[in-house]
């Protein structure tokens, strides 16, 4: 099991960038698979974006490609999702996610291991 504690949430207006980052203990940071999802109040938890142990691999859902950007750093343990050009849209708790598994994965149910999130407001 791995502890992820995110940062980098923020108020924000539309067009704007922010940055999160997510810090993993407890594990062999580069044995993990490493999601973004986030969840908009009365919605359910979707994806955004996932990178395989490695970081070879990557994918984003079609509503922030483009504009979001998922990296990882395996020498400090840290998955980062880079956000630009946010819409009003965009505004939820964006949670990081691991699962112990080198390939990316995009459910929910595939990630064992959460953050506790940090919220993103995109204001129009």
């Amino acid at each position: 099991q791995v502890q992820l504690v995110e940062s980098g949430g923020g108020l924000v207006q539309a067009g704007g960038s922010l940055r999160l980052s997510c810090a993993a203990s407890g594990g062999t940071f580069s044995d993990y698979a490493m999601g973004w999802f986030r969840q908009a109040p009365g919605k359910e938890r979707q994806f955004v974006a996932a990178i395989s142990s490695s970081g070879t691999a990557t994918y984003h859902a079609d509503s922030v490609k483009g504009r979001f950007t998922i990296s990882r750093h395996n020498s400090n343990n840290t998955v980062s999702l880079q956000m630009n050009s946010l819409k009003p849209e965009d505004t939820a708790v964006y949670y990081c996610a691991a699962r112990f598994a080198s390939g990316i994965a995009l459910q929910t149910s595939q990630f064992p291991d959460w953050g506790q999130g940090t919220q993103v407001t995109v204001s129009s």
